[in-house]
């Protein structure tokens, strides 16, 4: 009965709620919205969320690596497609970022050997899987799978990330740098950026404190501290010196920050430089570890393209080895390093894998770390499996170790030539110098631009080396990034290029650039 009552009622009010006739007698059921709410609420309406009403701190983040120029290339790349033969070139060449795998680069044998026996472990006791991979890979991959809690690489892990991981990540330091590694002081990360961005949220209060960035810097920094709202503390790089680090230069910016009213927090180090390309000398990185020690301040080490060395009398040493060396512990000094799967000569940039290495931190503020991480659940476990191999490469002995050589040794060599040609190349141009490409993936030569081309460019209301990089995208189809971008000292300009481009295409490279900026100096030429 109680249905039948309710289905009535139910048919009496749809009745009434249509009948034009019992529209003054009988309320909408929606009567309580006035006029002036509804109206509200029209799509003609303000929306409800706007440019002026989200997080100003977005809209200060800036990231140049994918920004305008990277937008008009993939509008460019869709017209190709639909328009062949409509440009002046047949393909789009992104030399704007660090991501070897979509330039051509193939993945190391070893390591994905393992992540495919790793996630799909039913296939290890298959005698058929002893003819397809490695020996050394299939005992790796058991290995890593008796760390992996039931084994299973598609659940979370523990936050901080895989124990077992986080030891061979740690023995693999302890082996780079002679000096004892805690795999407790390990956070495993997806790539770098998002332990970056950790640090910051741990450090940054408010507008008043600072981070001391290297200019120019890679614009995960300048972006970070935006969102995180913090300021920004340049230091400005010595081009003169093939883009040396004074400590002269620290102590005036420190200075001029403090001045300011601003609480300086730490100092952040690339090395090698993104987008400079220099390898810091021993000296130089026991200046900045003196510095740190000195003024107070964390140092964050920035070491992700700590194998990408090209000149014979430089070698990476991290930050922590040079200060462990010094004599220095934890008690005296407060140093997070960063690493990542995505650069080096493995280039795995979409399996999101890094870690960062926190010592120097008390436990209750590392138990905060572990909160913040604690977030995000966890990290996601290939990349976890990947960084523990990048840190623990294939031994002489196992059955992978000439392979995995070769593949290696012909990844660096030929970035070291293709380095070489890309700088030879700029500095054989009229109003183009470039310092020598030590290390990373980039060089950052500087346009001497004409003045005739600033003021084109003032008109055409766009930044002159943005103007420069636009026409060079139009005329070319090759893709960088405006030296304003990262930052540069003012009324100089520059681009990054990066040196990924497959080698047997950089003498076309080579080719079309130099046509291009012949063509632009003789335009406006003063």
């Amino acid at each position: 009965m109680r249905r039948v009552a309710a289905e009535r009622a139910k048919r009496l009010l749809i009745r009434s709620f249509l009948s034009p006739q019992s529209s003054a007698a009988v309320s909408s059921p929606f009567s309580f919205i006035s006029s002036s709410s509804a109206a509200a609420m029209s799509p003609a309406s303000t929306p409800v969320v706007s440019l002026d009403s989200i997080n100003p701190k977005v809209l200060k983040c800036e990231y140049a690596v994918r920004g305008e120029i990277v937008s008009h290339a993939q509008l460019l790349q869709e017209d190709l497609k639909a328009k062949p033969g409509h440009h002046p070139f047949d393909e789009i060449l992104y030399c704007n970022i660090g991501n070897p795998q979509s330039l051509g680069q193939q993945p190391v044998t070893f390591f994905r050997e393992v992540l495919a026996l790793c996630d799909h472990p039913s296939i290890l006791d298959r005698d058929e899987t002893h003819g397809l991979f490695s020996a050394d890979a299939i005992a790796r991959a058991w290995d890593i799978l008796d760390v992996i809690p039931g084994r299973a690489t598609g659940a979370y892990s523990h936050s901080q990330g895989i124990k077992g991981l986080r030891e061979a990540i740690a023995a693999g330091i302890a082996s780079r740098d002679g000096f004892p590694c805690n795999a407790d002081d390990i956070f495993l990360t997806d790539g770098a950026s998002p332990a970056v961005h950790m640090m910051m949220q741990l450090l940054i209060r408010s507008e008043k404190d600072g981070i001391l960035c290297p200019i120019p810097q890679y614009p995960l920094y300048s972006a970070s501290i935006a969102l995180h709202g913090g300021s920004l503390v340049p230091y400005y790089l010595d081009e003169a010196s093939g883009w040396g680090l004074e400590k002269s230069e620290l102590k005036k910016q420190l200075e001029d920050a403090r001045s300011k009213g601003i609480t300086v927090r730490s100092l952040v180090v690339i090395n090698p430089g993104n987008p400079t390309g220099q390898v810091l000398s021993e000296e130089n990185q026991r200046q900045i570890i003196e510095f740190c020690k000195k003024e107070s301040l964390v140092l964050l080490a920035d070491e992700v393209y700590q194998e990408n060395i090209y000149v014979g009398d430089k070698k990476f040493n991290s930050l922590k080895k040079i200060a462990r060396s010094m004599g220095l512990g934890d008690k005296d000094i407060s140093l997070v390093s960063f690493q990542s799967v995505s650069k080096g000569y493995y280039g795995e940039c979409g399996k999101r894998g890094g870690y960062m290495e926190v010592t120097g931190f008390s436990a209750d503020v590392r138990e905060q770390i572990y909160k913040v991480a604690s977030v995000n659940l966890c990290s996601n476990i290939s990349g976890q499996i990947l960084a523990s191999l990048v840190m623990n490469p294939p031994k002489p002995g196992d059955e992978s170790y000439d392979s995995f050589t070769a593949e290696r040794d012909g990844i660096l060599l030929s970035l070291a030539r293709r380095a070489k040609a890309l700088e030879d190349a700029f500095n054989s141009l009229e109003g183009v110098t470039c310092n020598k490409a030590e290390g990373a993936m980039y060089l950052f030569p500087r346009i001497h631009l004409p003045k005739k081309a600033i003021e084109a460019a003032k008109a055409a209301n766009s930044v002159p080396d943005t103007f420069y990089a636009r026409r060079l995208l139009d005329a070319t189809g090759i893709v960088v990034v405006p030296g304003s971008g990262f930052g540069q000292v003012p009324g100089t300009w520059h681009i990054r290029f990066t040196i990924l481009p497959q080698e047997e295409k950089i003498p076309a490279i080579i080719s079309r650039f130099k046509a291009f900026h012949e063509s632009f100096m003789q335009e406006f030429r003063d």
